[in-house]
């Protein structure tokens, strides 16, 4: 049994290694990326898609859009209070660290209809044209200064987003 478990973890390891050989996780200027993925937070889960476009080597701007599905109950939230958009900054820091052509690292700013936030998050390439992605993001400052109500605080929270990152170049 352990014979047959290392085979396939080597078999794994090298197709991870073939495959990456010529994934490019932020190729700069013109770059264009679309994620489709889950997030998690309190009181509900939901989808996020976003789209980037690189303006630079090591920037990009976009969009993102989440909606939440699953919300408590006891939540009394309707459309309005489920989705959210957001224009992007990106700072791709991928080749400023070294990680590798297949690996970007992108800290960056948004605006949305509900906040002020801020954002990291990391993309993984398999191949040149499909990849994995995590987010964490956060508010820096809710355009509604009084105490939110729980619907209001959906989107005025942190938030774990995780997901497929697909190259469209």
């Amino acid at each position: 049994m352990k014979l047959i478990m290392r085979k396939l973890l080597l078999g794994l390891v090298f197709v991870l290694a073939v495959s990456s050989v010529s994934a490019q996780a932020f190729e700069g200027k013109e770059d264009m990326k679309f994620q489709i993925g889950t997030n998690f937070q309190e009181n509900g889960t939901g989808i996020v898609l976003t789209y980037d476009y690189g303006l630079g080597e090591n920037f990009s701007i976009g969009l993102a859009s989440s909606y939440v599905l699953g919300v408590v109950e006891l939540i009394d939230a309707d459309f309005g209070d489920r989705i959210d958009l957001k224009a992007r900054f990106n700072a791709n820091l991928g080749s400023v660290f070294q990680l590798g052509d297949n690996v970007d690292i992108y800290p960056g700013l948004d605006l949305s209809l509900k906040n002020f936030g801020g954002h990291l998050g990391i993309r993984y390439f398999f191949s040149d044209g499909f990849g994995v992605f995590s987010e964490l993001n956060a508010p820096l400052a809710k355009y509604n200064t009084d105490t939110l109500t729980p619907a209001e605080k959906l989107h005025n929270q942190f938030v774990f987003t995780i997901g497929a990152s697909f190259n469209l170049n």
